[in-house]
């Protein structure tokens, strides 16, 4: 009966001591640019998508990111550009219905920089890829009818698109095949 009394309060502090945090999809965008015609530049974002942080330890060092993006709610802002994104050559979102990211490591650099490295999967190509971030919190919600913690998140990298089999035959001088991504976010502890 002690065995199974200690093997239960075990589980109870590992449970109690994992936290999960959900991203708050109103303040939160995964954009991204991208060179046209050597002289200017496209921008879009994706309209869908979720994601969760899970940690163990107080201080986040130990915090794991995951997110989901439909690739179909691409936008562009133009409809002819956006169909054509969605199409074969390029996200193929018909076959390939989502972009993933897990991070596996998150290091601290100083103050609330920070860089994250993990694995991004498109088109079903998965490459790691190490993004440059800037942390604010966690802090407590300002309106005291919720008490629940939140963190702050800025990521910042550059992608080649050409690594994921993103618009294979279209040349470089009509799209670049370096990809500047940004995403911010809200994630809310639960």
């Amino acid at each position: 009966m002690k065995k199974l009394f200690f093997a239960l309060s075990f589980v109870m502090m590992s449970v109690a001591s994992f936290a999960q945090w959900t991203i708050d999809k109103g303040h939160s965008k995964f954009t991204f640019i991208a060179e046209h015609h050597g002289i200017s530049e496209v921008d879009g974002y994706f309209k869908k998508f979720d994601g969760k942080m899970t940690a163990t330890k107080d201080d986040l060092s130990d915090a794991v990111f995951e997110i989901t993006i439909e690739s179909a709610s691409i936008n562009t802002d133009l409809e002819m550009r956006d169909g054509h994104l969605k199409g074969e050559d390029m996200f193929d979102a018909e076959k390939f219905p989502t972009i993933t990211f897990k991070s596996t490591s998150l290091t601290k650099i100083a103050g609330n920089k920070y860089k994250m490295v993990g694995n991004m999967t498109i088109k079903g190509v998965t490459k790691p890829i190490t993004l440059d971030v800037t942390m604010n919190g966690p802090a407590a919600h300002p309106n005291p009818n919720n008490k629940k913690l939140q963190l702050g998140i800025k990521a910042t990298t550059t992608i080649k698109r050409s690594d994921f089999g993103i618009g294979g035959k279209l040349a470089t001088v009509m799209v670049g095949d370096e990809i500047s991504i940004r995403a911010t976010g809200e994630f809310q502890k639960n």
